[in-house]
């Protein structure tokens, strides 16, 4: 690996300047050749924070796709009505193909135009429409989909662009994620978008349960009250983290005093206390 060799530009982000990018990266943003999953509770807004995202993104300078693999254009005509800048993005319908259409070449020619981030919403629906027009298995389509995300990965495609997937993703009745071990391998980062409570659904946060490039287990919470923009509550995120800080100084500060009592006393230290 210490002699592999790499364009710098690999590992620049994609900016959304939101405090998303704080979670997605280190570095903050969406990295490039990167592929995410999006799971969350029904309704809790999985299509409207991951639009919000890229439409952000393509805001700062991102060459970004939506594939709407669920949503036809009056559905999508609803969202726009909401938030406008949803009306600037390309979006792709494969609902709305010709029935001679073979939605494998279409795909494939779309892609190859070269994208920064493509959001698939969702990835297993886009999976079906492919599996019954070309006929084939569950697996095979599903491993189609994943070698031509790849590809687009590399850039193999017209302009050679590194390009990042967001795909929403279902989950089970249980909130577990729903799909493939290859799925999840390949997958850079688990993006969970929950509420705090199903019943009330009042408070909803975005986590990362997995992150190869950046922070789990930090609840960003939002609000979709506001019009245009998804809103998010920095002030809340701080404190919280702060809090977290506080809690793991107390925490080493009672460790260090039980070592400081162990050794007045003569006592012998623990081996986990040694480490």
């Amino acid at each position: 690996i210490n002699n592999v060799k790499y364009d710098k530009g690999l590992f620049d982000a994609h900016k959304t300047g939101t405090p998303l990018d704080g979670l997605f990266s280190i570095d903050g943003g969406v990295p490039k050749a990167t592929n995410w999953m999006v799971v969350g509770d029904p309704g809790v807004g999985k299509s409207t924070v991951t639009l919000d995202v890229i439409s952000n993104a393509q805001k700062n300078g991102s060459k970004v796709l939506f594939i709407s693999a669920e949503m036809n254009q009056v559905d999508l005509y609803l969202y726009v009505k909401r938030y406008p800048k949803f009306g600037d993005l390309n979006i792709f319908f494969p609902q709305e193909m010709d029935e001679n259409d073979n939605p494998k070449e279409v795909l494939e020619g779309i892609l190859n135009q070269g994208w920064d981030i493509v959001l698939i919403d969702s990835f297993v629906e886009l999976q079906e429409i492919i599996r019954e027009e070309c006929h084939l298995t569950r697996n095979s389509s599903e491993k189609y989909l994943l070698d031509l995300m790849y590809k687009q990965n590399l850039g193999q495609n017209d302009t050679k662009s590194l390009t990042s997937f967001l795909n929403i993703q279902q989950v089970n009745k249980g909130g577990t994620f729903v799909g493939s071990n290859k799925l999840k391998h390949m997958t850079t980062g688990m993006m969970e978008i929950r509420f705090v409570d199903e019943n009330t659904q009042a408070e909803r946060y975005v986590v990362f349960s997995k992150n190869r490039r950046g922070h789990v287990g930090k609840q960003m919470y939002f609000d979709l009250a506001a019009k245009g923009n998804v809103t998010y509550d920095t002030a809340r995120f701080k404190k919280t983290e702060e809090l977290k800080e506080l809690k793991k100084k107390e925490q080493k500060k009672i460790k260090d005093s039980s070592k400081d009592f162990d050794a007045l006393f003569g006592l012998n230290n623990t081996e986990e206390d040694k480490d």
